[in-house]
């Protein structure tokens, strides 16, 4: 049994480093391989011009994050748990489901380029490779306890730094990056844009941030902040904190990415990228073996943090809408069916993989199927963030409101958008 750490200990304020958690995990994770292959797309096709919707959803997307992280502090309950209890259950039960599909192509669609990405590098064929990472990753979600696995989260991240390096290594002209932050519209870029705010906002970030919160609240022995206020606000500067450097770090790879490929496909008349695999090869003859390695190593680390948020996000919330027991931190015969689902979620999505399911269209669905889900889900959640009945004294306001809308106004946009272009 783990010992609690004293009270003083647990109010003490965190050191940076320390205060570094479920907020740089999903924001890092949001530049899995299908998001690298959008951004990709988008420098190859319009060089630097498309910079300006990353940066656009940032402040959005980190208070939108930050509210779902919020809500899983303040009352000790997870995401789908507290829209079950406000919902309708058939309306959660929708929700949940296609959450759980839309993750499945997904995982699918990364599995694919994580694998193209390691053939490409090593010469191994693609077969065993998606196979090795699929069982990988689900060796260590189900064998590693949450308080270690985390650190193995955490360190991945630096993986996505990779994009920092090619960008250093291919040479960018910064003026051309410093105009690609105006606001423009190429000819025939709006169903980029769409795709750009689509991947970068998606729900399974909502439900894992807000899962991993409550597994930091088990192993800290923390009681929910709306029965037990003290040390409320060094807890939400914390959580502030997180969700703004986790989200800082996905907008500045995904800057890296799209100039990257501005620079070098672009510029060399590439303009059509189907893989964030393609990507890499691409690079190769034009930036040389030391560009393409780095890009494509960043593919395989990506998608090794990407794939258990995915999964994990289904689980938690398939879970908690059963009652089920949920957490990495358990045992799987303590929660048989959370650690069910991770299997189930990944091993279907390698099933899609092994039958030859087209990774394209894979990722149009997940597209689909995340835009369709996300904005009721944000609505859902916006609503009872805003409600005292929920969330008592910690409920939305000012800015963080304003920012929350926002995000859910600029995600109906993305979506309608989707249909329209």
């Amino acid at each position: 049994m783990r010992q609690r750490r004293p009270l003083s200990h647990r109010l003490k304020k965190p050191a940076y480093h320390s205060a570094l958690g479920p907020g740089l995990v999903t924001g890092a994770a949001d530049d899995d391989p299908s998001g690298i292959a959008t951004y990709s797309q988008a420098g190859a096709a319009y060089g630097f011009a498309l910079l300006w919707p990353v940066v656009l959803a940032w402040p959005f997307l980190t208070a939108f994050q930050f509210t779902c992280a919020e809500i899983a502090r303040v009352t000790g309950k997870g995401l789908a748990a507290n829209l079950s209890a406000h919902l309708p259950r058939s309306a959660v039960w929708a929700v949940v489901l296609m959450l759980l599909g839309a993750n499945m192509f997904n995982i699918a669609s990364d599995i694919a380029a994580m694998a193209e990405a390691a053939r490409l590098v090593t010469g191994v064929p693609r077969l065993p490779l998606m196979v090795g990472f699929a069982v990988l990753s689900l060796g260590l979600q189900i064998f590693v306890p949450y308080h270690r696995y985390v650190g193995l989260l955490k360190w991945l991240t630096l993986s996505l730094f990779a994009y920092v390096l090619v960008v250093l290594v291919v040479g960018v002209e910064w003026r051309h990056v410093l105009g690609g932050l105006w606001p423009t519209l190429p000819a025939g870029s709006a169903t980029t844009v769409v795709a750009i705010l689509g991947t970068t906002i998606s729900p399974y970030l909502f439900f894992w941030q807000s899962a991993q919160e409550l597994e930091e609240m088990g192993l800290e022995h923390a009681r929910p902040l709306i029965t037990h206020q003290r040390g409320a606000a060094i807890e939400l500067k914390r959580l502030v904190k997180d969700s703004a450097s986790g989200f800082l770090v996905t907008m500045t790879i995904s800057l890296c990415i799209i100039a990257a490929t501005a620079a070098t496909l672009h510029e060399a008349g590439i303009n059509n990228i189907a893989t964030a695999a393609d990507a890499a090869a691409a690079l190769r003859p034009i930036a040389g073996d030391f560009a393409f390695a780095l890009f494509a190593l960043g593919i395989i680390g990506t998608g090794l943090l990407a794939v258990p948020v995915l999964a994990g996000s289904a689980a938690y919330a398939l879970a908690e809408v059963m009652g089920w027991r949920a957490g990495l931190e358990l045992k799987p015969r303590e929660a048989g069916g959370f650690y069910g689902v991770i299997f189930v979620a990944v091993a279907a999505a390698l099933g899609l993989d092994l039958v030859g399911i087209d990774p394209m269209k894979a990722l149009f669905w997940t597209a689909v199927v995340n835009g369709l889900v996300a904005v009721p889900v944000m609505l859902a959640i916006m609503l009872l963030a805003s409600r005292r009945a929920v969330m008592g004294g910690f409920r939305v306001k000012g800015a963080q409101a304003v920012l929350g809308w926002g995000a859910v106004l600029l995600m109906a946009v993305s979506a309608a958008g989707m249909f329209l272009f």
